[in-house]
């Protein structure tokens, strides 16, 4: 009786089952998705800081496993073109974020610009002088001491495993984190929300915000600061790894070819990178060879690039001088933009000194992101540290590569999209955003930016600072390449100044892999458009290819070829 009542039930449930509407893949894509944004909200939304210990790593990658499982199950040909951005997108993001745990990728939490230490000290300029964002900062404040001391931990944990940064790259860094350890909290960095706050705000809440920043500031910011700095000058850098190459540390080989994969988005080894960028290299001397014979140089390369290097007449003598001159060609190109792009971003830039914090180690400029929701304009930032440094011939290129049409305008243009899930408009892949931003450099002569040979030369330059990467990065990181014999290629074929050549290569060492992601990138955008240009003939539209490009935020390279050879297709059609 029991038995046929099972039975019965168990034929009940069935029908039941086979009666429901089975999820359409656009369902279970949408499932994934939000189970995805759910699970990123919960563990790294601010005001706080995320968990940084092992088991939280352990939990992250069974999380993201479970979700590549139930995305590999979904139909890819029923989906709709912005759902298959959104599929490939997210694939692609688990499986790196897989591939960085199972790496312990965790225990190395820092490179040479810094790392969770210096991130937080850049959140300090960002507070909005408002009540409620001052308040949220403060807890922020509060919660760094545990979250300081799990990324200690993380990184002693790493110093028994051999999984270090470089010891050369981390000498001279403790300059940044010095400053941080103060006798007075109104001295720190961290105070400096807090100061000419506007008239707005009541006195009496003021007095209040100040002192609870004083005491958060000497009761865990500060305290969580001098302990680091012990941990670094005592620990850290003594032990740290003598050897620059990735491979040379435990599972150093299977991370670095991930990284590569992860930083092209495309199936390259380290010796595939390496030759190519041996290729690029020979192209682009033989243009800069060009321009020396056209200015009637008479000397070697070396000596033109001494040349450059000395001559007065290309560097400015103060900060403001400098800045001047990056606000002019940005406004130049600003009035450009137009005749290039049919979408422009609606959140402006603008053109702001490299914080002086960071700035002695720091590259030669950056793009910081801005964003509308805070009301905050993104920011250029020019380093004007060591003005004899900072060549003019260059200031074009670097413009048009952070500012527009490069960082500023495809970043923007991503936060600005609209109808898409949020990973999307906050992912940033390097080949695409990097290679954009190279692409907009090269772009800068059909626009018509560079007016001098001087600047071409610095066009050039740049361009062939990007296929040294090619070489030097895998070079030094699978080939047996020393940090001298790197700086000295860099130095040898491009006309960068000696200290950036530095800043660059200790750059590389520290972040294995990255350095690649802009030629390949660059390379993958013009081939395309070449392309578009040799199917469609008097059909192709400039302004179309470029919005096409930038339209759906960064993807992969595999995704944006595909979407180009689509929209190839569809515009022979018409």
């Amino acid at each position: 009786m029991i038995r046929s009542l099972f039975m019965l039930l168990f034929v009940v449930f069935a029908a039941q089952q086979k009666a429901r509407p089975q999820s359409s893949p656009a369902e279970k894509l949408a499932q994934v998705i939000a189970a995805h944004s759910a699970f990123q909200q919960a563990e790294f939304s601010e005001p706080l800081f995320p968990s940084m210990k092992p088991d939280d790593f352990t939990r992250r990658k069974a999380f993201y496993q479970d979700l590549l499982k139930k995305l590999d199950k979904i139909k890819v040909n029923k989906l709709d073109r912005q759902q298959r951005i959104n599929h490939e997108m997210l694939r692609f993001i688990l499986e790196d974020r897989i591939a960085e745990i199972e790496n312990e990728a965790y225990l190395v939490p820092l490179n040479a610009e810094g790392g969770w230490y210096t991130d937080f000290i850049l959140q300090a300029g960002r507070v909005q002088k408002t009540p409620e964002s001052l308040e949220r900062y403060l807890k922020r404040m509060d919660a760094f001491f545990d979250y300081a001391f799990q990324q200690m931990a993380l990184m002693q944990k790493g110093l028994g495993k051999g999984r270090t940064a470089p010891k050369a790259i981390l000498n001279g860094r403790e300059n940044i984190v010095d400053q941080c350890v103060v006798a007075y909290p109104e001295k720190s960095p961290f105070y400096k929300p807090f100061l000419d706050l506007p008239n707005s705000i009541p006195a009496e809440k003021q007095d209040s915000l100040r002192a609870t920043a004083r005491k958060v500031i000497a009761t865990r910011v500060t305290p969580a600061y001098l302990a680091f700095a012990k941990l670094w000058k005592e620990k850290y850098i003594p032990g740290a790894a003598e050897s620059i190459a990735i491979t040379d540390q435990p599972g150093g080989r299977q991370y670095y070819e991930q990284r590569i994969h992860y930083f092209t988005t495309l199936d390259m080894t380290p010796e595939e990178v390496y030759e190519m960028g041996q290729k690029e290299v020979a192209r682009i001397r033989k243009e800069m060879e060009a321009i020396i014979e056209e200015v009637g140089f008479e000397g070697s390369f070396r000596e033109f690039l001494d040349f450059l290097r000395n001559d007065p007449q290309f560097y400015c003598t103060s900060p403001e001088q400098l800045l001047k001159e990056a606000s002019f060609i940005a406004k130049k190109i600003d009035g450009k933009l137009p005749a290039w792009f049919g979408k422009l971003p609606r959140n402006s830039y603008g053109v702001s000194p490299v914080p002086a914090l960071l700035a002695p180690t720091y590259t030669g400029g950056r793009y910081s992101p801005g964003s509308l929701a805070n009301g905050r304009a993104g920011q250029y930032w020019v380093n004007t540290y060591n003005l004899p440094a900072r060549p003019l011939y260059v200031l074009p290129s670097l413009t048009l590569h952070e500012a527009v049409p490069g960082h500023h305008l495809q970043i923007s243009l991503a936060q600005e999209m609209e109808g898409v899930p949020q990973f999307r408009r906050r992912t940033y892949l390097s080949a695409f955003g990097e290679g954009w931003a190279l692409y907009g450099e090269w772009l800068g002569e059909e626009m018509g930016i560079y007016t001098t040979p001087y600047e071409r030369f610095g066009k050039l330059t740049y361009e062939m600072w990007r296929a040294c990467r090619l070489v030097v990065d895998p070079g030094m990181h699978a080939m047996g390449w020393t940090r001298q014999q790197a700086i000295d290629f860099m130095a040898d074929n491009t006309a960068l100044s000696l200290h950036e050549c530095t800043t660059e290569i200790d750059r590389y060492i520290g972040w294995p892999g990255q350095a690649v992601s802009y030629k390949i990138g660059e390379l993958k955008i013009r081939e395309l458009r070449q392309l578009a240009e040799k199917e469609l003939g008097d059909k192709f539209d400039i302004r179309d290819f470029h919005d096409l490009v930038l339209e759906n935020g960064s993807v992969p390279l595999f995704t944006l070829e595909r979407i180009v050879k689509q929209w190839i297709a569809g515009q022979k059609d018409h």
